[in-house]
Protein backbone atom coordinates (compact mmCIF):
# COMPACT_ATOMS: atom_id res chain seq x y z
CA UNK A 1 0.00 0.00 0.00
CA UNK A 2 1.91 3.04 -0.60
CA UNK A 3 2.24 6.11 1.90
CA UNK A 4 0.57 9.13 1.37
CA UNK A 5 3.06 11.59 -0.18
CA UNK A 6 2.74 15.17 -0.56
CA UNK A 7 3.92 17.27 -3.50
CA UNK A 8 5.05 21.18 -3.36
CA UNK A 9 6.09 22.91 -6.93
CA UNK A 10 9.50 24.91 -5.92
CA UNK A 11 10.76 27.05 -8.41
CA UNK A 12 14.39 27.75 -8.92
CA UNK A 13 16.03 30.59 -11.06
CA UNK A 14 14.25 31.53 -14.49
CA UNK A 15 15.51 31.74 -17.28
CA UNK A 16 15.35 33.72 -21.05
CA UNK A 17 16.48 30.91 -23.97
CA UNK A 18 16.12 31.65 -27.48
CA UNK A 19 12.78 30.21 -28.91
CA UNK A 20 13.79 28.79 -32.33
CA UNK A 21 16.43 26.50 -30.06
CA UNK A 22 13.33 25.81 -27.77
CA UNK A 23 11.06 24.58 -30.56
CA UNK A 24 13.57 22.86 -32.97
CA UNK A 25 11.93 23.04 -36.20
CA UNK A 26 9.18 24.54 -35.11
CA UNK A 27 8.24 27.86 -36.86
CA UNK A 28 8.26 31.39 -35.06
CA UNK A 29 4.88 31.99 -35.86
CA UNK A 30 3.37 28.20 -34.72
CA UNK A 31 5.39 28.93 -31.09
CA UNK A 32 4.51 32.40 -30.59
CA UNK A 33 1.51 31.31 -30.15
CA UNK A 34 2.36 29.16 -26.82
CA UNK A 35 4.97 31.48 -25.49
CA UNK A 36 5.63 34.83 -26.45
CA UNK A 37 8.80 35.71 -27.32
CA UNK A 38 10.83 39.23 -26.29
CA UNK A 39 12.31 41.43 -28.64
CA UNK A 40 15.49 39.29 -28.13
CA UNK A 41 13.40 36.44 -29.47
CA UNK A 42 13.56 34.91 -26.09
CA UNK A 43 11.15 32.52 -24.01
CA UNK A 44 10.95 32.72 -20.58
CA UNK A 45 11.09 29.01 -19.17
CA UNK A 46 11.28 28.03 -15.23
CA UNK A 47 13.37 25.97 -13.83
CA UNK A 48 11.33 23.65 -11.28
CA UNK A 49 11.70 21.28 -8.59
CA UNK A 50 9.24 18.97 -7.35
CA UNK A 51 9.54 18.56 -3.45
CA UNK A 52 7.83 14.87 -1.99
CA UNK A 53 7.54 13.73 1.69
CA UNK A 54 5.95 10.62 2.62
CA UNK A 55 8.18 9.15 0.52
CA UNK A 56 10.89 5.85 1.11
CA UNK A 57 9.86 2.32 2.57
CA UNK A 58 9.00 4.16 5.85
CA UNK A 59 7.39 6.95 4.43
CA UNK A 60 9.45 9.68 6.52
CA UNK A 61 11.68 10.55 2.36
CA UNK A 62 12.12 14.22 1.75
CA UNK A 63 12.76 13.89 -1.64
CA UNK A 64 13.74 16.59 -4.22
CA UNK A 65 13.61 16.21 -8.08
CA UNK A 66 16.17 17.88 -9.74
CA UNK A 67 17.04 21.33 -8.38
CA UNK A 68 16.96 23.57 -11.51
CA UNK A 69 19.48 26.11 -12.84
CA UNK A 70 20.70 27.75 -9.36
CA UNK A 71 23.10 30.54 -8.85
CA UNK A 72 26.39 29.42 -9.37
CA UNK A 73 27.76 31.20 -12.59
CA UNK A 74 29.33 33.98 -12.97
CA UNK A 75 27.92 37.40 -13.89
CA UNK A 76 29.15 37.12 -17.25
CA UNK A 77 28.35 33.28 -18.12
CA UNK A 78 24.67 34.35 -16.08
CA UNK A 79 24.43 37.09 -18.96
CA UNK A 80 25.17 34.78 -21.59
CA UNK A 81 22.71 31.77 -20.62
CA UNK A 82 19.63 34.19 -19.53
CA UNK A 83 19.56 33.65 -16.02
CA UNK A 84 17.31 36.18 -14.51
CA UNK A 85 17.74 36.47 -10.59
CA UNK A 86 20.97 37.00 -9.08
CA UNK A 87 19.83 35.07 -5.54
CA UNK A 88 19.34 31.19 -5.46
CA UNK A 89 15.73 31.12 -5.82
CA UNK A 90 15.30 27.13 -4.88
CA UNK A 91 16.44 27.97 -1.61
CA UNK A 92 14.04 31.06 -0.91
CA UNK A 93 11.35 28.58 -2.54
CA UNK A 94 12.55 25.93 0.09
CA UNK A 95 11.86 28.40 2.96
CA UNK A 96 8.51 29.18 1.37
CA UNK A 97 7.31 25.88 1.67
CA UNK A 98 9.05 25.49 5.03
CA UNK A 99 12.01 23.44 3.88
CA UNK A 100 15.93 24.08 4.17
CA UNK A 101 18.36 22.47 1.67
CA UNK A 102 19.40 20.56 4.85
CA UNK A 103 16.16 18.75 5.55
CA UNK A 104 16.38 16.87 1.99
CA UNK A 105 17.23 13.41 2.14
CA UNK A 106 17.41 12.56 -1.74
CA UNK A 107 17.97 14.82 -4.53
CA UNK A 108 16.80 12.85 -7.74
CA UNK A 109 19.01 14.22 -10.78
CA UNK A 110 17.64 13.31 -14.51
CA UNK A 111 20.38 14.77 -16.23
CA UNK A 112 23.26 16.83 -15.17
CA UNK A 113 22.63 19.69 -17.43
CA UNK A 114 23.26 22.82 -15.47
CA UNK A 115 19.79 24.08 -15.63
CA UNK A 116 18.55 20.64 -13.90
CA UNK A 117 21.50 20.35 -11.64
CA UNK A 118 23.13 23.68 -10.95
CA UNK A 119 21.03 24.36 -7.93
CA UNK A 120 23.19 21.62 -6.21
CA UNK A 121 25.44 24.06 -6.24
CA UNK A 122 25.95 27.65 -3.33
CA UNK A 123 25.43 31.04 -5.41
CA UNK A 124 28.43 32.09 -7.19
CA UNK A 125 31.19 34.37 -5.00
CA UNK A 126 34.18 35.59 -6.07
CA UNK A 127 37.39 34.07 -6.17
CA UNK A 128 35.63 31.19 -4.09
CA UNK A 129 35.37 27.57 -5.23
CA UNK A 130 32.47 25.85 -6.51
CA UNK A 131 30.60 23.90 -3.12
CA UNK A 132 27.50 21.66 -2.63
CA UNK A 133 24.56 22.26 -0.64
CA UNK A 134 22.53 19.52 0.42
CA UNK A 135 24.37 18.30 2.72
CA UNK A 136 22.14 15.18 4.04
CA UNK A 137 20.63 14.00 0.40
CA UNK A 138 21.66 10.88 -1.16
CA UNK A 139 22.44 12.29 -4.85
CA UNK A 140 20.48 10.14 -7.11
CA UNK A 141 21.65 9.73 -11.18
CA UNK A 142 21.08 7.49 -13.83
CA UNK A 143 24.24 5.58 -15.02
CA UNK A 144 24.37 6.81 -18.46
CA UNK A 145 23.55 10.17 -18.39
CA UNK A 146 26.20 10.15 -15.27
CA UNK A 147 28.84 8.65 -17.74
CA UNK A 148 27.67 11.29 -20.31
CA UNK A 149 29.00 14.40 -17.89
CA UNK A 150 31.88 12.36 -17.45
CA UNK A 151 33.05 12.40 -21.27
CA UNK A 152 30.62 14.67 -22.87
CA UNK A 153 30.22 14.92 -26.68
CA UNK A 154 31.23 18.26 -28.45
CA UNK A 155 27.70 19.17 -29.12
CA UNK A 156 26.65 19.22 -25.44
CA UNK A 157 29.86 19.87 -23.61
CA UNK A 158 29.29 23.23 -22.57
CA UNK A 159 25.81 22.41 -21.02
CA UNK A 160 27.48 20.37 -17.80
CA UNK A 161 29.47 21.90 -15.28
CA UNK A 162 33.33 20.33 -14.72
CA UNK A 163 33.47 20.07 -11.38
CA UNK A 164 30.51 18.85 -9.94
CA UNK A 165 31.08 15.33 -10.74
CA UNK A 166 34.01 15.59 -8.36
CA UNK A 167 32.02 17.33 -6.11
CA UNK A 168 29.25 14.85 -5.76
CA UNK A 169 31.52 11.55 -5.28
CA UNK A 170 33.70 12.73 -2.59
CA UNK A 171 30.04 13.22 -0.41
CA UNK A 172 30.22 9.41 -0.59
CA UNK A 173 26.11 9.93 -0.74
CA UNK A 174 26.19 9.78 -4.65
CA UNK A 175 23.92 6.94 -5.87
CA UNK A 176 24.34 5.53 -9.68
CA UNK A 177 21.03 3.89 -10.54
CA UNK A 178 20.43 1.88 -14.03
CA UNK A 179 16.86 -0.18 -12.55
CA UNK A 180 13.67 0.81 -12.05
CA UNK A 181 14.19 1.51 -8.20
CA UNK A 182 16.30 3.17 -5.90
CA UNK A 183 17.05 1.52 -2.28
CA UNK A 184 16.78 5.30 -0.95
CA UNK A 185 13.19 6.06 -2.64
CA UNK A 186 11.64 2.48 -2.44
CA UNK A 187 9.27 1.02 -4.40
CA UNK A 188 7.11 3.91 -4.95
CA UNK A 189 9.15 5.98 -7.31
CA UNK A 190 9.83 4.02 -10.56
CA UNK A 191 12.29 4.94 -13.26
CA UNK A 192 12.18 4.95 -17.11
CA UNK A 193 15.30 6.50 -19.16
CA UNK A 194 14.76 8.15 -22.46
CA UNK A 195 17.80 8.71 -24.74
CA UNK A 196 15.93 11.34 -27.44
CA UNK A 197 17.14 14.53 -25.26
CA UNK A 198 20.54 12.72 -23.78
CA UNK A 199 21.69 9.42 -23.09
CA UNK A 200 20.07 7.79 -20.08
CA UNK A 201 17.48 10.72 -19.38
CA UNK A 202 15.97 9.52 -15.87
CA UNK A 203 12.03 9.82 -15.90
CA UNK A 204 10.83 9.22 -12.19
CA UNK A 205 7.44 8.83 -11.60
CA UNK A 206 5.67 8.78 -8.12
CA UNK A 207 2.98 5.89 -7.69
CA UNK A 208 -0.01 6.30 -6.07
CA UNK A 209 -3.80 4.68 -6.32
CA UNK A 210 -5.13 7.38 -8.01
CA UNK A 211 -2.02 6.98 -10.71
CA UNK A 212 0.63 9.20 -9.74
CA UNK A 213 2.92 12.06 -11.11
CA UNK A 214 6.07 12.12 -13.36
CA UNK A 215 8.59 13.94 -13.86
CA UNK A 216 9.40 15.03 -17.04
CA UNK A 217 12.34 16.48 -17.24
CA UNK A 218 13.73 17.24 -20.98
CA UNK A 219 11.64 14.41 -22.63
CA UNK A 220 8.55 17.06 -22.18
CA UNK A 221 9.50 20.77 -20.71
CA UNK A 222 6.30 21.79 -20.73
CA UNK A 223 2.75 21.70 -22.19
CA UNK A 224 3.78 23.16 -25.71
CA UNK A 225 6.16 19.61 -25.47
CA UNK A 226 2.94 17.47 -25.35
CA UNK A 227 2.24 17.65 -28.66
CA UNK A 228 4.83 14.81 -29.77
CA UNK A 229 5.93 16.65 -32.95
CA UNK A 230 7.43 19.39 -31.59
CA UNK A 231 11.19 18.93 -30.09
CA UNK A 232 14.02 21.35 -29.33
CA UNK A 233 16.88 22.01 -30.94
CA UNK A 234 18.94 20.93 -28.12
CA UNK A 235 17.55 17.58 -28.51
CA UNK A 236 20.02 14.73 -29.20
CA UNK A 237 17.85 12.37 -31.67
CA UNK A 238 14.25 14.24 -32.49
CA UNK A 239 13.00 11.04 -34.04
CA UNK A 240 13.74 8.82 -30.82
CA UNK A 241 12.39 11.37 -28.86
CA UNK A 242 9.19 11.84 -30.29
CA UNK A 243 8.82 7.57 -30.67
CA UNK A 244 9.29 7.92 -26.77
CA UNK A 245 7.05 10.53 -26.07
CA UNK A 246 4.10 8.94 -27.75
CA UNK A 247 4.83 5.66 -26.10
CA UNK A 248 5.57 7.47 -22.65
CA UNK A 249 2.07 9.62 -22.93
CA UNK A 250 -0.02 6.07 -23.88
CA UNK A 251 1.23 4.94 -20.94
CA UNK A 252 0.14 7.73 -18.65
CA UNK A 253 -2.82 8.48 -19.90
CA UNK A 254 -3.73 4.65 -19.63
CA UNK A 255 -2.70 4.59 -15.98
CA UNK A 256 -3.60 8.08 -14.88
CA UNK A 257 -0.59 9.74 -14.32
CA UNK A 258 -0.56 13.17 -14.22
CA UNK A 259 3.06 15.43 -15.80
CA UNK A 260 5.36 17.34 -13.92
CA UNK A 261 6.88 20.28 -16.01
CA UNK A 262 10.37 21.60 -15.12
CA UNK A 263 10.42 24.55 -17.83
CA UNK A 264 6.45 25.69 -18.72
CA UNK A 265 7.08 29.43 -17.29
CA UNK A 266 3.07 28.86 -15.86
CA UNK A 267 1.96 25.69 -15.35
CA UNK A 268 3.59 23.04 -13.14
CA UNK A 269 1.35 19.98 -13.40
CA UNK A 270 -1.49 18.64 -15.72
CA UNK A 271 -3.53 15.10 -16.82
CA UNK A 272 -3.01 14.21 -20.24
CA UNK A 273 -5.78 14.59 -22.75
CA UNK A 274 -5.88 12.60 -26.47
CA UNK A 275 -8.14 13.57 -29.26
CA UNK A 276 -7.12 10.93 -32.26
CA UNK A 277 -3.47 11.06 -32.16
CA UNK A 278 -2.55 14.20 -30.88
CA UNK A 279 -1.92 14.44 -27.27
CA UNK A 280 -2.92 17.65 -24.96
CA UNK A 281 -3.14 18.52 -21.33
CA UNK A 282 -6.10 19.59 -19.06
CA UNK A 283 -6.26 20.02 -15.26
CA UNK A 284 -3.81 22.26 -14.97
CA UNK A 285 -2.03 23.78 -11.64
CA UNK A 286 -0.05 26.85 -11.57
CA UNK A 287 1.38 25.87 -8.30
CA UNK A 288 2.14 22.76 -5.77
CA UNK A 289 1.33 23.70 -1.81
CA UNK A 290 1.53 20.08 0.00
CA UNK A 291 -1.32 18.87 -2.53
CA UNK A 292 -1.70 15.33 -1.95
CA UNK A 293 -0.30 12.74 -4.87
Amino acid sequence: MPHPVKLWSILGNSQKLDGGAMFGNAPRALWSRWIKPDEQNRVPLACRALLATGLGDGGDKRVLFETGIGAFFEPKLKERYGVVESEHVLLDSLAKAGFTHEDIDAVVLSHLHFDHAGGLLAPWQAGAAPSLLFPNAKIIVGRECWERALKPHPRDRASFIPELPDLLRATGRLEIVDGGTSPKLGSQVRFEYSHGHTPGLLVATILTDGGGVSFCSDMIPGRPWVHVPITMGYDRYPEMLIDEKTRFLDDKLTRGVRLFFTHDPVCAMASITRDGSRYGTTNELAELAGVAA
